[in-house]
């Protein structure tokens, strides 16, 4: 089971498929048959729900916390034991289906209808399935138990740190290889290339840690832009679309006084007066949220703006740049291999200057070529080692303390793009792990391989599974999730930095040095904050 080779970070979505199962009408009908307990099933289920609604929590603090770590790791064998009984339930309860529709077939030719009733009477020890689902929910209530001991709360789950909201202000001497984007996204920026009446999109996708904030910054700033716009405005939207706030943040910025009120009707009339025929210039950074109907409420008191006015917006997904209905797109790539070493360099030594430790040197340069071009994992481990001259320190950098960078800046938003995920499309990135670093894989495999392991949700509608298939896989695409080429490459590191290293090892069969050697360790940081 796709379940059984990952944990940790995955375990609601395996909890989902538990209560799926326990809800699948076939295995349901088949263990009334066979006379086994419901309410020894629905206490299993109301079991799970306890130890799943501090899931999240458990999850988070799992990194901080070695004995949450361990209370995840005997859930999960929990977890994998109950699917394991689960499975046996769903291919016997199949099984006597499929040997009835047989019988069926064979008297009905001589006129005498079976009844279907009876495929449930097969032998089947109900009496053993009984008493391990009563073991099951003895560990489930020793677990339930120790959530309070652990301090574990129900719901979203803490936040490992702080993540600042992005502002405009921008070092441009932390900044390489991002020339080209920038004049394209300029040249986009001073263009009239909306409708009349439109308001100009753009927009700059790409997965976390890529530097699409550090470019909307670049373009804010640059002279040329400033002169073009009567007014401008930069806010941060992150995971929560808020309407007012994101209107309030708007008013705000383009007339440097504070607004009390959270009426927003009294803020889109305050907006419109404002920006009315002036020719403005609004950053929205960072954008989650791909419900249309939120963009249409907040653009509605834009629209006064003067012709030529512009919103740029940054994202992970494509999808909000369709929401959006972007006129322009910059996805944004690596950084090539001399600019992430000029950046490294520039925070890894004193004055940027590395010609006096070439042993250093050399290090780094390996160092620089497993962040594979992502510049927020090179400023990560760039400033790790600032000013340090050991070569024991880089050497264990370069091969096997990478999961102690700092967590701070780079775990929280690692996890942040796989938790924003639906469990649904969460097993299926899950069983991704399974491929080797930047394995090639046809799409339409993929799918068969999902369809495979039973990760596909069935359509209540017509729609074939390799339908529901494609329709997952272009959700996990446009979320950055995977590369695109002529082939699918499978971005699977991200999923071994956001499993706790134990379930990998476990699964590997490797130590955590061997892990990453064994891997290549390639981007850390994909899925990283933008």
């Amino acid at each position: 089971m796709a379940g059984a080779l990952v944990g940790g970070a995955f375990l609601s979505a395996s909890l989902q498929v538990l209560f799926d199962r326990l809800a699948s009408r076939e295995v349901v009908s088949f263990l009334r048959g066979q006379k086994l307990s419901d309410a020894l099933l629905k206490k299993l289920e109301r079991k799970l729900l306890v130890v799943h609604a501090v899931l999240n929590d458990a999850e988070v603090k799992q990194f901080t916390d070695p004995y949450v770590k361990k209370w995840l790791v005997l859930l999960k064998e929990v977890v994998y034991d109950a699917e394991d009984i689960l499975d046996e339930i769903a291919t016997e309860a199949l099984r006597h289906k499929m040997e009835a529709a047989e019988s069926q077939t064979s008297t009905s030719q001589v006129g005498n209808i079976m009844d279907m009733s009876t495929w449930v009477h097969a032998p089947f020890d109900s009496q053993s399935i009984e008493k391990r689902v009563e073991e099951i929910i003895d560990r489930l209530e020793d677990m339930a138990r120790d959530r309070a001991v652990l301090g574990l709360k129900e719901g979203v789950g803490e936040k490992l740190s702080q993540r600042w909201p992005s502002t405009s202000l921008v070092d441009e001497s932390l900044v390489y290889g991002r020339d080209d984007e920038k004049q394209k996204m300029i040249k986009q920026v001073l263009s009239d290339n909306a409708r009349r009446d439109e308001i100009g999109v753009i927009s700059i996708v790409g997965m976390g840690g890529l530097g699409k904030t550090t470019l909307a910054q670049l373009l804010y700033n640059d002279p040329r832009v400033m002169e073009h716009f009567d007014l401008k405005a930069w806010v941060c939207v992150s995971e929560e679309f808020d309407p007012i706030r994101v209107t309030k943040t708007i008013l705000e910025e383009i007339t440097s006084s504070a607004f009390e009120t959270n009426n927003l009707n009294q803020l889109q009339v305050k907006l419109k007066e404002r920006i009315n025929t002036k020719k403005f210039l609004l950053v929205l950074d960072d954008v989650w949220n791909e419900d249309s109907s939120n963009w249409a409420m907040l653009q509605t008191p834009l629209k006064g703006g003067a012709k030529g006015s512009k919103i740029v917006v940054t994202t992970r997904s494509t999808n909000v740049a369709a929401v959006m209905r972007a006129v322009y797109s910059q996805c944004l790539g690596e950084l090539s291999s001399e600019d992430s070493w000029s950046l490294f360099r520039k925070l890894a030594f004193e004055n940027g200057d590395s010609s006096a430790y070439p042993q250093l040197e050399a290090i780094g340069k390996k160092i620089v070529d497993k962040c594979q071009g992502l510049p927020l994992t090179v400023k990560t481990v760039g400033g790790l080692l600032h000013s340090e001259v050991e070569a024991r320190k880089w050497d264990d950098i370069l091969n096997c303390q990478i999961w102690d960078l700092s967590t701070d800046t780079v775990l929280p938003a690692l996890r942040l793009s796989y938790n924003y995920l639906p469990s649904h499309l969460k097993q299926c990135f899950a069983y991704c792990s399974i491929f080797p670093k930047d394995y090639e894989l046809e799409k339409e495999q993929l799918i068969l391989l999902w369809m495979a392991e039973g990760l596909l949700q069935e359509s209540k509608g017509k729609r074939r599974m390799e339908e529901v298939g494609d329709l997952y896989f272009h959700e996990l695409s446009s979320k950055s999730f995977f590369q695109n080429s002529k082939r699918l490459v499978i971005y699977h590191i991200f999923l071994e930095n956001i499993i706790p290293l134990i379930d990998m090892e476990h699964f590997l069969n490797l130590s955590v040095c061997e892990h990453f050697y064994h891997w290549g360790f390639t981007s850390l940081a994909i899925g990283l904050a933008t």
